[in-house]
């Protein structure tokens, strides 16, 4: 590792050992000015940065993570923990010792604990991202326990608030039971029905992978372990019926890796990729833009141990040249795995979606689908669809000192690829783009491209954001094409607003021809606040139905047919919890509802770049009536 991430990585296990920076008691310097002149020209401008009026809502522990151990942990060790707490301290609106949100009310567990699990082979599973190892994001009627008729008729059975913050995982539905994770560094297993809770798990840091479920191998009876990823590296196994921790790998030595995507588990292996926020401290002009490579593992799921890793890139960075401040410059870096892996058992492969590239020069893996052999980990083939994409923050930022020569579009994937097989046998690989256009490539033929089709204008927060959804027939497909605009005031001040009359609509194409087959605009924001038409998060389909999640807080069924919308709710509102916690709904973004048992979960509430904020998991039944701990406001309505 080169010299500088030495030295940062010295400076974040200082700050681990020397405890938390609050403990101190040494009044700080001003939090403003240091916030102005260290954070104010990222939060300030640069789009996918969170703005101050959302973060102000998050407690300042959370702050201090980031910037110790988390996203921020390069520009915290430029800061004394004297000023990272005063930055903190002016961000939140909180105080210190006041974050108790994570803290279950006594009658929040469960009557008989840890439980049991109920026999998955005779209840209804939605496991992992996709709902299966081919991540179709369709459930059959009989798994799902709705029809089409059924839907309109969903209402609001309970809610549970999760920790405040950006981000949470999609929640997984297995033997009876909700598991998902929070950026809080707490995993959660709830009961599906009524929205008790059996365990929480401590992670040590956050968690926005999703949960997969598998049967221990040899184990009589059977028990069942579940598999997650965290933002430091790590792959866990945990008992899935008690939540004690059966290992813990981390995978990935880069300070900036982390595991975003959720693993697939398969014959006693589990497969995870890394993915990376260097893209984000490349940018700024001291740091030695970048040396991050993505990578898919195997681990054997009774142990841990990594069987395979393979890398994105081949071969390790290398020195470029210096940029006009004199700091060393390394690539080509990037092609992280954001998404979960897809397995092809046919063939015996693992598919993966990758990543832009950080630095200059780009190479011939970003922006792409590559194939792997399920076996050894050995790289097959790669299908690349945007070229010379070399793209980090810099290129966002005033000081553009570390944007590539390329300054490509950032046009990766953040979704899974698709694998389904046609009446006929014909097998197609899918997946969508942020740069607005889905892709269709046959398996069998080394990834040769079937067909495109462009769903939308594209962008860095997406065209296709987080996935598709695909049955026997057709895709559907949800368009970011989120706008955020930037104003600078005459006193060089910029401030960030949401167009809330761009992005948006959703569209379905034929699996085999790509022909559209109908296309439904987005309803519009009116004059709501924070409020995007975008609908960015992934989506998910059964027979008939296809729901989808929208920047401004509603959660919409639309008739697959021809994608008349036969089902609405706004999810952006208070509830009552069965924590009793404070929970708000807000912006649907990240991850997609999950369906399973004739129930419907999705969380609800993205402010990360600055949509609206909130923390609550949302369970719905079809007729049922809203239990005495749900919503505050029920306005479940066919249209």
């Amino acid at each position: 590792m080169y010299r500088r991430g030495i030295l940062l990585a010295a400076a974040a296990c200082v700050m681990l050992m020397s405890g938390p920076a609050w403990a101190v008691g040494v009044a700080g310097p001003d939090g403003a000015a240091l916030y102005t002149e260290h954070c104010g020209k990222c939060h300030g401008s640069v789009v996918r940065a969170p703005k101050l009026e959302v973060m102000k809502k998050l407690p300042p522990e959370f702050i201090m993570r980031s910037l110790e151990t988390g996203k921020m942990v390069f520009q915290g060790a430029m800061r004394t923990r004297v000023e990272r707490t005063s930055i903190a301290d002016f961000i939140s609106d909180k105080e210190f010792g006041t974050d108790r949100d994570d803290e279950a009310a006594s009658w929040t567990y469960c009557s008989l604990l840890p439980g049991q699990l109920e026999d998955p082979n005779t209840t209804a599973n939605w496991n992992g991202w996709g709902g299966d190892i081919t991540n179709s994001r369709f459930q059959s009627a009989e798994k799902a326990g709705l029809s089409a008729a059924d839907v309109p008729n969903l209402k609001l059975k309970w809610s549970f608030g999760l920790p405040m913050n950006y981000q949470t995982s999609q929640p997984t539905i297995f033997g009876g039971r909700v598991y998902i994770g929070s950026m809080k560094s707490v995993v959660y297993s709830l009961n599906a029905k009524t929205g008790c809770l059996y365990w929480a798990y401590a992670t040590g840091a956050g968690v926005r992978s999703t949960t997969t479920i598998s049967q221990i191998e040899g184990s009589d009876p059977p028990r069942y372990a579940a598999y997650f990823g965290d933002i430091e590296r790590h792959i866990y196994a945990l008992d899935a019926r008690t939540g004690k921790l059966l290992w813990k790998t981390q995978i990935e030595e880069h300070m900036t890796g982390r595991v975003t995507g959720g693993p697939v588990v398969h014959e006693n292996r589990v497969y995870a990729g890394v993915s990376s926020f260097e893209e984000g401290a490349g940018g700024e002009a001291d740091y030695e833009c970048c040396t991050f490579r993505g990578s898919v593992s195997a681990l054997n799921a009774s142990t841990g141990e990594v069987i395979w890793k393979a890398y994105t890139i081949p071969e390790p960075s290398k020195k470029v040249k210096k940029n006009k401040i004199g700091t060393q410059l390394w690539g080509p870096s990037g092609s992280g795995v954001w998404a979960t892996p897809t397995l092809d058992v046919k063939l015996k492969r693992v598919y993966v979606t990758t990543g832009d590239n950080y630095s200059d020069p780009p190479d011939g893996t970003s922006d792409a689908m590559m194939a792997f052999d399920m076996e050894t980990g050995k790289h097959i083939w790669t299908q690349q669809f945007t070229a010379g994409d070399a793209f980090n923050i810099g290129c966002e930022s005033e000081d553009d000192t570390n944007c590539p020569d390329a300054k490509g579009p950032d046009f990766d994937f953040g979704s899974s690829a698709i694998l389904r097989t046609l009446p006929s046998g014909k097998r197609v690989l899918l997946a969508g783009q942020k740069s607005g256009v889905v892709h269709a490539v046959d398996p069998d033929q080394d990834g040769k491209i079937l067909w495109q089709q462009r769903a939308g204008a594209g962008g860095i927060l997406g065209g296709i954001q987080w996935g598709p959804a695909a049955d026997e027939a057709n895709i559907y497909v949800a368009l970011s094409d989120v706008e955020v605009n930037l104003r600078r005031s005459q006193e060089g001040s910029i401030t960030t607003s949401i167009d809330n009359t761009k992005g948006g609509g959703i569209t379905a194409y034929s699996i085999e021809t790509g022909e559209k087959l109908w296309f439904t605009p987005p309803p519009g924001c009116g004059g709501k606040p924070n409020c995007s038409p975008a609908q960015s998060a992934a989506i998910s389909v059964l027979p008939g139905v296809v729901f989808s999640g929208s920047v401004d807080g509603h959660l919409r069924a639309y008739s697959t047919q021809d994608g008349a919308t036969v089902w609405d709710y706004d999810t952006a509102q208070e509830y009552y919890s069965v924590n009793d916690v404070e929970t708000k709904g807000g912006s649907l973004d990240g991850p997609g509802p999950t369906i399973a048992g004739g129930m419907v979960y999705v969380y609800t509430g993205y402010g990360f770049w600055g949509g609206i904020p909130g923390n609550a998991l949302l369970a719905f039944e079809a007729g049922g009536e809203s239990s005495q701990n749900g919503a505050a406001q029920t306005n479940g309505k066919t249209q």
